[in-house]
């Protein structure tokens, strides 16, 4: 059972400032229930700043290499703190942290320090002005002597401390390794640290406030005016996630997910809209069109391999997997027939090892025919009203066929939750613009 918590975790560009800082605040004292705040470091005030995070990794750099232009980009760190300070009329001082900051650069404390400072200084700061208690993330988020995190420790060490406490800030990004170091997520690790704190206290709900209202059925880059996305299971949006829909850390659903604690996507900026609701059933709600959403990537490539009586060739596929795994290349999908089988990839991680890894593949399967092609795109089609309604991969290819554009591969899940199509780079923009028709636009119009 769940309690009447909200966590609530807010993204750089919530609090990029003074002015952001204070719309936060009346969000969050606006409701009592929101007890627990997870902060992320000072985000862009406008298109061509600079976010905090990146001026403290390129900080340290300079510091690493005894190179004394890192006390100019540390002067320009303290003036976006100090200046925050300022125009919120707190009676706060950093200096001392500045300095300690400033020592561990000296002293090499390595990257990930230093990118963690960000947050730790901006809950600093939005605890003061909040009146809240501050618990510094290193002191009860742990890695274990892997780097992996110890989600069993530190929800026993958190759901303690915070008991304590009513109302608290947990910086976001950041925790720490068995001999104290200090240790980062991924970029965008804030998601994570708010679901971490959502899960040790058993919220009710945890509130992820961002500069949008939510998720959008398609990239706005691509499609305009794309329609919301009002409710969207743990599933759906794993899947669009890892396929470039980047509202959420994809790792954030995890801790959250076996709890049953809902997320609710929201707009720091448009407090008003409902945004999206990220839920772990959606079985009685309707969706409003077949898809829940579209999402897609270039950049892949296909290693495309024939062979007669392939499929009667115990190991194939282990033998060809097991080349890519000596390569360190992991693959994104494996389409296959009888007779062929295609092997995606992800470009850049094959880097300079194409023809070796061709050669290696020869050598291990002895194949008809096999090559690389390159600049392809793929595309996920995902939603949960694909399992109940006939005919959508026929309105996709025949969309797709519409608009003359070549589908390169097909691969969909035995969970019928998504349709994976693959195109031309050339083609991506295009193929997302006609499938989001046949789906949302016909049902609009």
């Amino acid at each position: 059972m769940t309690n009447g918590i909200k966590v609530v975790k807010f993204g750089g560009s919530s609090l990029a400032d003074a002015t952001q800082f204070k719309k936060v605040a009346d969000i969050i004292l606006s409701d009592k229930l929101r007890r627990y705040v997870v902060p992320s470091a000072p985000g862009k005030r406008f298109k061509d700043d600079t976010k905090v995070t990146d001026m403290l990794y390129a900080c340290y750099d300079l510091a690493e290499s005894d190179n004394e232009g890192y006390l100019k980009v540390f002067e320009d760190i303290k003036e976006r703190y100090n200046g925050i300070i300022k125009e919120l009329g707190i009676e706060l001082s950093l200096e001392d942290e500045f300095e300690k900051v400033k020592k561990n650069f000296l002293n090499k404390a390595g990257r990930d320090y230093a990118a963690s400072r960000g947050e730790y200084l901006n809950g600093i700061i939005l605890a003061k002005y909040l009146g809240f208690d501050f618990v510094d993330s290193a002191e009860v988020i742990f890695f274990n002597e892997k780097g992996i995190f110890d989600l069993d420790r530190t929800v026993k060490v958190l759901s303690e401390r915070l008991k304590k406490l009513e109302y608290a800030v947990i910086p976001g990004f950041y925790g720490s390794m068995p001999n104290g170091s200090v240790k980062t997520f991924s970029r965008g690790g804030s998601d994570i640290t708010g679901s971490i704190v959502a899960r040790a206290v058993n919220a009710r709900i945890y509130e992820n406030w961002t500069d949008v209202s939510g998720f959008l059925v398609a990239d706005p880059r691509i499609i305009d005016n794309p329609a919301p996305i009002t409710t969207i299971t743990y599933r759906e949006l794993r899947e669009l996630s890892y396929m470039g829909a980047t509202v959420l850390h994809e790792d954030a659903i995890f801790p959250v997910r076996t709890a049953g604690i809902p997320i609710n996507i929201k707009n720091t900026n448009a407090p008003e809209d409902r945004g999206t609701m990220i839920v772990a059933n959606a079985d009685e709600v309707i969706p409003p069109y077949t898809i829940t959403g579209i999402a897609g990537k270039k950049g892949f490539c296909a290693i495309n391999i024939e062979k007669d009586m392939m499929n009667s060739e115990l190991g194939f596929g282990r033998k060809i997997l097991e080349v890519l795994e000596g390569n360190n290349i992991s693959f994104e999908h494996l389409p296959s027939g009888i007779d062929t089988m295609s092997v995606l990839v992800n470009e850049n991680s094959m880097g300079g090892k194409a023809e070796r890894i061709l050669q290696e593949i020869k050598a291990a399967t002895n194949p008809d025919h096999i090559e690389l092609e390159h600049n392809i795109a793929l595309i996920a089609i995902v939603g949960r009203g694909m399992r109940k309604q006939r005919g959508t991969a026929a309105r996709i290819f025949a969309a797709l066929a519409h608009a003359k554009i070549n589908v390169k591969m097909i691969d969909q899940g035995s969970s019928e939750l998504n349709i994976i199509v693959g195109v031309s780079d050339d083609d991506f923009e295009q193929a997302m613009k006609c499938i989001y028709a046949i789906f949302v636009d016909t049902v609009e119009e």
